[in-house]
């Protein structure tokens, strides 16, 4: 993912802190939720057109990541899931090491299998889902080759 466009900070405060910490150490080794490890995604934004980043729990297995989209269980989607419908590049920020990846929304079995993963990860997803009627969803971030 390379663009010149205008990165335009999260509203939601503690997206905000979050990416502001990571960008100024130059790593997310210095954020985390409840002790687990988080990346950054950089994409762009679905309206506005702008560069948009985004914390979220680190679900890795073999260089393939998870992006979660749980919005801690509430009855819509986050922001950042229409972003990546939109255009499903992005760039993963996981330490200091960014890399492009390409994102696509997974179901059945696949989408069991990362479950586990993601709830293994980050066990609140878990009461998460209980919360909302919704499936969350579930984007696998490849490696562009």
């Amino acid at each position: 993912m390379t663009t010149n466009d205008e990165y335009v900070p999260s509203t939601s405060d503690f997206a905000r802190g979050h990416v502001e910490q990571i960008l100024e150490a130059g790593s997310t080794d210095v954020a985390d939720v409840m002790g687990l490890k988080v990346v950054v995604l950089t994409m762009t934004g679905a309206k506005s057109g702008k560069i948009r980043k985004t914390p979220v729990m680190r679900v890795e297995h073999d260089g393939v990541y998870a992006a979660v989209a749980s919005l801690g269980g509430a009855p819509k989607n986050p922001v950042w899931y229409y972003n990546l419908k939109a255009d499903p590049n992005v760039n993963l920020l996981d330490g200091d090491v960014a890399k492009d990846y390409v994102a696509r929304e997974i179901e059945g079995a696949e989408y069991d299998e990362w479950w586990v993963r993601s709830v293994a990860a980050y066990p609140p997803y878990e009461e998460y889902q209980t919360k909302t009627d919704r499936k969350i969803p579930l984007f696998l971030l490849e490696p562009v080759a």
